[in-house]
């Protein structure tokens, strides 16, 4: 009987933040080009952490593909993100900043969150702890580790429906 609950607990665990892999250090971004995450394109709208959140991603142009996001609770903007999936030596790499409602940086002005590519496998994206889920032609699911304010992080959620 224990190593029935063992398991149960140990395949839960395990589920919970299967959609995200940790990019390994030492590891090396597999070869992609664009035209591999080219469907991210498109306005998205959803909801997350108690409001509706935004994506606008452009095509692929001058070897990126850029992206605005922005949470609004309460009929206010919380954040915004602004950023862009770039291909680099023959990979891809996402980076991006935060920015506050009034557009004030949460980094320093030079420095970037990066993502590097981990792989690429049917209908999904995996960036280092960011993944891109392809459901179908007009939705998509982003999960994200995020950070909590006790330093623990969680695996969040995004479902995304094409505007």
């Amino acid at each position: 009987m224990k190593k029935i609950i063992f398991l149960t607990l140990f395949t839960t665990i395990s589920c919970f933040a299967q959609n995200t892999i940790s990019f390994e250090e030492g590891s090396i971004s597999p070869k992609a080009t664009l035209a591999d995450v080219a469907w991210i394109e498109g306005h998205w709208q959803g909801e997350a952490f108690g409001g509706i959140t935004e994506e606008i991603w452009s095509p692929p142009l001058g070897g990126s593909m850029m992206f605005s996001f922005k949470l609004v609770t309460d009929g206010k903007v919380q954040f915004y993100e602004l950023g862009h999936i770039q291909q680099i030596d023959g990979s891809l790499l996402l980076q991006l900043k935060h920015f506050h409602g009034n557009l004030r940086g949460w980094e320093e002005k030079d420095e970037t969150v990066d993502f590097k590519l981990n792989k690429i496998e049917g209908n999904r994206i995996y960036f280092d702890d960011f993944t891109f889920e392809r459901i179908n032609e007009n939705e998509i699911n982003v999960y994200v580790v995020v950070g909590n304010k006790d330093g623990t992080s969680e695996e969040v959620k995004f479902n995304y429906k094409r505007r």
